[in-house]
């Protein structure tokens, strides 16, 4: 049951002081495209703290395990693409398996995960997106990402994880996930935005071109998919070591998929462009790094997920903008169509390339290529 924001305050001040930082100044952070409200936590002797604010009525239910597609599709689009939502339990264990692991994902210092409230580690402000301009070298950094992502596939994380009495089940990114997600570009994009009527006919086509190259998928192992590995949501960290110099953010919704996914999302950045010229040297790093091989059923997996992220996140934008009145977003619609054209291009995706043509000819005028 969501609350009304006077009692929420309320609910959250009782928390930062059963923590022992009731006499803290609170500084709040600018929203983003989740539901979810951060806090910065100033105390008299200079430390901080960041305080999540999670309220789980205000997102549809995560996905049980065990549940069957039609299950799935009875509670929801979190249930149907396996998205945690506002789920305190998913960041607390994940965020406690990582760091186990010597990642620096913050630690969860306190939690009331059924009141939707973690007291949590502050990484600091360093964002790899604000940094590189300013006095990172750009390669170098996205290195450091690149090799701390292979070492996280590298590891074996527990699929139950728990913290603060909670365990959390993280699942598959199975097929029904991934389409879900791919469904957006025609909900959202081909529909509001190319004005498309989405007939039951047009959506079989549409599923019938992701199922030719879905399979493309199941040629390695999965690992962790943190499934939001970008310059927005990894912190520089230069005092740490190795791997720890890279801080991690906005995991909750992780799942075990293929290992491409988190290097498509790191290089393919809705928000900034990568410079093409790092894009195959950082791809041979990871591979290599990842001890992983054949590359060429590698590439062709990447070029499948990086069609499907992209084809998502144009749907998300289009609904941000129309929907929940976020205009900015439409700002980095025609970096996104540019990823998305170009990841259609590849022969082995000529079965969407064309659909995409015929219903949503739009993308590529958007594109501006």
């Amino acid at each position: 049951m969501a609350h009304s924001p006077t009692e929420r305050d309320a609910a959250r001040a009782d928390f930062i002081t059963a923590c022992g930082w009731g006499g803290a100044r609170v500084e709040p952070f600018p929203g983003d495209a989740s539901t979810r409200r951060y806090f910065r936590l100033h105390r008299g002797d200079g430390a901080t703290a960041l305080i999540m604010d999670a309220p789980g009525g205000d997102e549809a239910p995560a996905c049980p395990a065990g549940a069957t597609p039609q299950e799935r599709a009875t509670l929801g689009y979190n249930a149907l693409a396996r998205l945690a939502g506002n789920n305190t339990a998913a960041f607390a264990a994940i965020a406690q398996a990582l760091s186990a692991r010597g990642f620096s994902a913050p630690k969860i210092v306190e939690a009331d995960v059924s009141a939707g409230f973690l007291l949590i580690e502050d990484l600091g402000d360093d964002l790899f997106a604000r940094v590189i301009p300013e006095r990172a070298h750009e390669g170098g950094l996205y290195a450091h990402a690149v090799e701390t992502l292979a070492a996280i596939q590298r590891s074996s994380i527990e699929r139950a994880p728990e913290a603060f009495g909670h365990a959390w089940t993280i699942q598959d990114y199975d097929p029904t996930a991934l389409q879900t997600e791919a469904d957006l570009f025609l909900d959202w994009y081909a529909a509001r935005r190319c004005g498309v009527q989405i007939t039951d006919t047009l959506r079989a086509d549409w599923h019938g071109a992701w199922a030719k190259i879905l399979p493309a998928l199941q040629a390695h192992a999965p690992g962790l998919v943190m499934r939001d590995y970008h310059a927005e949501n990894l912190i520089w960290l230069p005092g740490r070591e190795a791997e720890a110099r890279v801080g991690l953010l906005d995991f909750q919704d992780a799942l075990f998929g293929h290992p491409a996914y988190d290097l498509v999302s790191l290089l393919e950045d809705a928000r900034r462009d990568v410079p093409g010229d790092l894009h195959r040297p950082l791809a041979d790093r990871f591979f290599t790094k990842a001890m992983l091989s054949d590359r060429e059923a590698f590439d062709a997996a990447y070029d499948v997920l990086a069609a499907q992220r992209n084809a998502k996140i144009l749907g998300i934008f289009v609904r941000l903008v129309e929907r929940d009145g976020k205009p900015r977003y439409a700002e980095f619609m025609p970096r996104v169509a540019r990823h998305f054209v170009k990841d259609i291009a590849n022969p082995a995706l000529a079965p969407l390339q064309r659909l995409v043509r015929e219903i949503a000819p739009d993308v590529f005028k958007e594109a501006q290529l």
